[in-house]
């Protein structure tokens, strides 16, 4: 019977990774009434305004309908805002507000401080190189 080594398996070492980072990332968020989600969704809609739910839903690692409800709670606190009718077919492109903006400023300082952390120990080279070779892993794993 095979079995994966957990010294030296590489899926294991990047679950390990992935939990220390989200569990910093809770650390820093919390405080601030986000959840990463809510950062993921706030952080989305900044470097591309408008986007459809679905397309949230995709890059926050959620589903439609958890995103829809998260949208749901952020136009209710004011942070975002979402025509009542669709401009052009069914989509109901979602925007930032000013408040949105502001919230976003002090979460993202705070998770870059965590990257921060995250990467110290690692000199420029380092850190390019476990860029390519993170990009190189989801490209293998993705590709059909």
């Amino acid at each position: 019977m095979s079995q994966v080594d957990l010294d030296t398996s590489l899926g294991y070492l990047l679950k390990q990774a992935s939990s220390a980072l989200h569990g910093a990332m809770d650390d820093v968020l919390r405080p601030l009434g986000m959840t990463i989600t809510h950062y993921s969704c706030l952080e989305l809609l900044a470097q591309r305004p408008g986007m459809s739910n679905s397309e949230l839903a995709r890059g926050a690692f959620v589903s439609r309908q958890s995103m829809n409800v998260l949208l749901q709670g952020l136009e209710r606190d004011g942070l975002v805002s979402r025509p009542e009718q669709a401009p052009t077919g069914r989509v109901l492109p979602t925007t930032l507000t000013d408040r949105g903006r502001q919230r976003l400023t002090v979460a993202s300082a705070a998770v870059k401080e965590v990257e921060n952390r995250m990467k110290a120990d690692l000199d420029t080279d380092q850190q390019d190189a476990l860029r390519r070779l993170l990009a190189s892993c989801i490209t293998s794993l993705t590709r059909s």
